[in-house]
């Protein structure tokens, strides 16, 4: 899993196994150690949800999607899911949770389990 983070926009991707993880036990997560302290990202499917939200508490970052949307969102052709997140002080978190296709130039980075790229295929 891969997060973008640029102002108010926080961008999750996701490779093949981890759509199917997140489809099948309802949560995925990841870890960066940066000295004594940890930083955590989670995706987590809540009943509750209606629209993806998002909160960061305890060096963690949670996006939470509505399990009507991630329960079968590996058996589609469905993308991503987007919403822009209402914060107290008037401002918007733009939200963004996705497939993540192989990239169109080469990269360094293992790429074997991102989702074949459509601008790629005739």
């Amino acid at each position: 899993m891969k997060i973008r983070i640029k102002g108010n926009s926080i961008r999750f991707r996701l490779t093949q196994s981890e759509v199917k993880q997140l489809s099948e036990t309802g949560s995925i997560a990841e870890t960066t150690e940066l000295g004594e302290n940890v930083f955590r990202y989670q995706v987590k499917l809540m009943p509750e949800a209606n629209q993806l939200q998002a909160s960061y508490t305890n060096h963690t970052i949670l996006l939470m999607v509505p399990e009507t949307d991630g329960k079968n969102w590996f058996h589609t052709n469905t993308v991503g899911f987007e919403h822009e997140m209402e914060l107290p002080n008037g401002k918007k978190l733009h939200l963004l949770l996705e497939k993540d296709f192989t990239c169109l130039e080469n990269r360094a980075e293992d790429q074997s389990d991102n989702y074949p790229n459509p601008k790629l295929q005739h």
